[in-house]
């Protein structure tokens, strides 16, 4: 005790507080199973030999390098753990055997104590370099060994929880059978018994016995976290690292091997395409019309009371196409769209085709500036719109044809099939993406590359033209894509869902039942709350579904549990499909099924559609490991051909597929990460970048970041997404002023000028300057937490004056995660959206039992407005919750309850019979 207090232990003290100063994370490895608060301590170990061969050329570098076995071994057991991880921040613990400094007269001995070794790991670096590094370090460890490792924890206070020791996750062990540690009546064994438990997720030990027997080697790891098959496979690529270090030492770690030969030729197995009926010259137009001649009077599209079938839809499109001919559309000449949802934005989808052109949708609620930009970068000589919208284009060279007004003109063309002058090669459509650089990007897609998904996913869909599909999405989101012609180009019938109807989940339940659906197609996010109306629907309606389909973001499986309770397994058929815009609209088809739920698995996206082919590729474009994440590339039909106007973006991440033996065959980069699990499923991981995705929009935060940067008064400023409320994505914008910093109103309406409302930052949070890491690039581990108590709009918090906004106020808290909201604050302002907005809807109906449609948010987004239009409600027929089954759980009513506001509590009370 008296050592610790000592001058010499502080000074060992402040040796370890700088290298482990920012609280650095644990080796994060990818594992089998959920890591979950506390996994146990199960564990098991896996044997594997090394020859002497290998241990001897290993022998000879370290030798020839100047280092022990113990820092060369333990360099490339971090290289090991970078290429699994990426991280570049690699600590690993290893017990390092002393003399006691702790000594009394009663007391003197040999302990064993824990020294965290802290490396950096470039991928740029070579072999030699890092393993120069791991020696500094371990020789600066050995040093100040003498602070007993939980002395150092208790000093240095790091974050704690129950996923393990701080600092460490795995261990290294290296022992020379040759120079155990003897002391009289005592033996020093650092290699583990073989036992069932595991403190930490893996242990690397290697027993070197000598010149003759090679090297031992054994990985103690905890069960709950991996497949003893994931174990086997760490330790075969330990040693093909050792064999690419001992021949070249000198080469970056990012280029030494881990695969053996036969894993590499099975990651990169030449792939064929499959053969298909389908003439790939076909147009999706001309797809359609062979649907007109099979179904004319079939009902092709619905929205509300107004309705086309097949021969009248293909008539009024026959007509806008002669129209837009005579004006110069022709193949591959951009038409802009700039159309609120009806029936005759289908028209001008489809007249655009027919007339050989690209379709270029502008969502109508997109800032001037936005749309401006589109239309400057696609030149579009001709932008259909309606009336009420034409005063919103900005002023330039293009025609506008409005299809409302102008419609009498139109209708006098001729009514036939134009003749066709258009190819599959030939772009359908151009939707644009968020950009990293502050510029949307718009993406070429051709008619081939949307006929060949609806055709290579016949086997697994058997559309028909019983079905009955919605339109939900908005056309610039291409969810839209296989939502028009999944229907269209089966004989189906689509149901065109009124925006605010796809705002509201209950109006949108309804609307399902009523029209009777049959294909689903939503983001997770939209379909959670979808789940909810219908479980807190007055009476259960009967849904005709046969399929959801889901994609646009990441699927959290444990959210599904509600509607497979209700549904089921088999009807309807629950779909995941990953899919990127550049490789047009669908990548991957998975069944999810309830077993999944329990099984571990995270957001599995099953195989490649047939005509496509998936590579997982680290940073030098070379296949990873099982288990180890890499960034998902996509090569085969669906490939768009690039981006517009933009030749060296699409030169970086449209590249020749460099695993293909077939000539001009690219591989779409998508930035995304993914894995293959030991069970073979590939699972999706997140991206790689700085891109998100934010209710099924892609957003680039360099984007955002560039739209901040504009305003006259932010010096800088950095863009981050965090967990926001229902598993939603909450961004958090960072600025640093040049002077005295803007409102926040001020910003917020700045940027509304620049971006879509869905880009727009929920809080922002001043800075005198960004955090910098080492090397200087923003550390975004450093940034602080939100305060999202802000207020928005700059003006002086008001507090509810009646027990009205009061409630609201407490609703509003609840969804919005705040202490206060003054009642002049704007929900959306505050980092409401529509999906919160439906919720907030549900909460203020079921507490003051009245009728409240979604719309009246958007209308009166204050709690002192919406006050007021409360005041105006009709009762409602409606209840909190209602009994579903005779039998309740009673760890769901707890759960539900617990979810709920007081009012909605008291009102339950004072009305359950339950």
């Amino acid at each position: 005790r008296d050592w610790l207090k000592s001058e010499e232990c502080q000074k060992h003290l402040e040796f370890w507080k700088e290298q482990l100063k920012g609280n650095p994370p644990g080796v994060d490895l990818p594992t089998d199973f959920p890591r979950q608060a506390n996994n146990g301590s199960s564990g098991a170990v896996v044997f594997h030999s090394i020859g002497t061969d290998l241990s001897n050329r290993l022998k000879g570098l370290a030798q020839n390098k100047g280092v022990t076995m113990f820092m060369l071994l333990l360099a490339a057991y971090k290289t090991l753990l970078h290429r699994y991880t990426h991280q570049q921040d690699v600590i690993v613990g290893s017990p390092m055997a002393g003399r006691n400094r702790m000594e009394t007269e009663e007391m003197i001995g040999f302990f064993v104590n824990t020294l965290p070794l802290r490396t950096r790991v470039a991928p740029d670096m070579t072999f030699e370099e890092l393993v120069m590094q791991v020696r500094e370090v371990a020789l600066a460890a050995y040093c100040h060994q003498d602070v007993p490792f939980d002395k150092l924890v208790e000093a240095l206070q790091p974050e704690r929880s129950l996923r393990g020791t701080p600092f460490i996750k795995v261990m290294f062990i290296y022992q020379n059978d040759m120079e155990r540690v003897t002391l009289p009546g005592l033996e020093i064994e650092f290699l583990p018994a073989v036992t069932d438990t595991a403190k930490f997720d893996l242990t690397l030990w290697i027993l070197d016995g000598g010149h003759d027997e090679g090297l031992l080697t054994g990985i103690e790891y905890n069960t709950s976290l991996f497949e003893r098959s994931t174990i086997e496979r760490f330790l075969q690529h330990y040693e093909c690292l050792l064999h690419g270090i001992v021949s070249q030492p000198a080469e970056r770690i990012s280029d030494l091997p881990l695969l053996s030969e036969a894993e590499r030729r099975h990651a990169v197995a030449e792939w064929v395409p499959p053969a298909t009926e389908f003439p790939e010259g076909v147009c999706v137009h001309q797809w359609f019309e062979a649907m007109v001649d099979r179904f004319p009077e079939n009902v092709a599209v619905t929205c509300g009371e107004k309705s086309f079938s097949y021969r009248e839809l293909n008539d009024q499109a026959n007509r806008l196409a002669h129209y837009l001919k005579a004006r110069g559309v022709a193949p591959e000449v951009p038409v802009a769209l700039h159309l609120e949802r009806s029936l005759m934005m289908l028209v001008g989808i489809l007249g655009v085709l027919k007339a050989g052109g690209a379709y270029v949708p502008m969502d109508p609620s997109c800032p001037a500036e936005r749309i401006q930009f589109m239309l400057e970068d696609t030149k579009a000589p001709v932008i259909l719109s309606q009336e009420n919208l034409r005063g919103r284009l900005p002023e330039l060279s293009a025609t506008v044809v409005c299809l409302d007004s102008e419609w009498t003109t139109i209708s006098a063309e001729r009514a036939d099939n134009p003749v066709n002058e258009a190819s599959g090669d030939n772009v359908a459509y151009i939707i644009y993406t968020s950009g990293s650089t502050g510029k949307p990007k718009g993406v070429l897609v051709t008619h081939h590359n949307v006929a060949r998904l609806l055709k290579q996913t016949e086997h697994w869909y058997h559309f028909n033209e019983q079905d009955v599909w919605t339109l939900f999405h908005s056309y610039t989101f291409d969810f839209s894509v296989w939502e028009i012609w999944g229907a269209l180009l089966y004989g189906g019938r689509l149901v065109v869902v009124p925006y605010l109807v796809s705002r509201s989940p209950a109006e949108f339940y309804e609307l399902l039942a009523r029209e009777k659906v049959t294909v689903l197609n939503q983001t997770p996010s939209a379909f959670r709350q979808l789940i909810w109306a219908e479980e807190t629907a007055p009476e259960r309606m009967p849904l005709s579904l046969r399929y959801v389909i889901f994609g646009g973001e990441a699927l959290e499986l444990q959210s599904l549990k509600p509607w497979f309770d209700r549904h089921g397994n088999e009807k309807p058929l629950l779909v995941n499909m990953y899919g990127i815009t550049e490789t047009t609209v669908h990548v991957t088809f998975r069944i999810i099924k309830q077993a999944d739920l329990t099984s571990g698995v995270g957001s599995v996206i099953g195989v490649p559609i047939p005509d496509l082919r998936i590579c997982l590729l680290d940073e030098k474009l070379q296949p990873v490991p099982t288990g180890v994440p890499g960034e998902i590339c996509v090569a085969g039909a669906g490939v768009a051909r690039g981006y517009l106007n933009r030749p060296e973006l699409t030169t970086q991440r449209f590249i020749s597929d460099p695993w293909s033996n077939q000539p001009g065959l690219r591989l779409y980069r998508s930035g995304d990460l993914a894995r293959y699990t030991a069970k073979g499923e590939l699972e999706y991981l997140g991206r790689m970048d700085h891109q998100v995705k934010v209710r099924g929009f892609r957003v680039e935060l360099g984007e955002i970041e560039s739209a901040l940067n504009s305003h006259p008064a932010i010096r800088e400023s950095i863009v981050i997404a965090a967990d926001g409320p229902g598993g939603s994505k909450r961004l958090i914008a960072y600025i640093v002023p040049t002077g005295n910093a803007p409102t926040l109103a001020e910003i917020r309406q700045h940027l509304l000028t620049k971006i879509p409302e869905y880009m727009v930052p929920a809080a922002f949070v001043p800075m005198e300057a960004l955090p910098l890491t080492s090397n200087g690039k923003v550390d975004r581990r450093a940034l602080p937490a939100a305060d999202l108590q802000q207020t928005v709009s700059g003006q002086a918090h008001v507090a509810p004056r009646n027990p009205t906004e009061t409630t609201l106020m407490d609703i509003w808290c609840q969804l919005l995660r705040r202490d206060s909201i003054s009642i002049h604050e704007n929900f959306f302002h505050l980092g409401g959206h529509s999906l919160l907005a439906t919720q907030a809807i549900w909460r203020i109906a079921g507490t003051f039992q009245i009728e409240l449609p979604v719309k009246v948010i958007f209308e009166a987004p204050t709690i002192a407005e919406l006050a007021e239009a409360v005041s105006r409600a009709q009762p409602s027929q409606r209840t909190v919750i209602k009994r579903r089954r005779q039998e309740t759980d009673g760890d769901e009513i707890m759960s539900r309850l617990s979810q709920l506001s007081d009012g909605d509590l008291k009102k339950i009370l004072r009305t359950s019979k339950d």
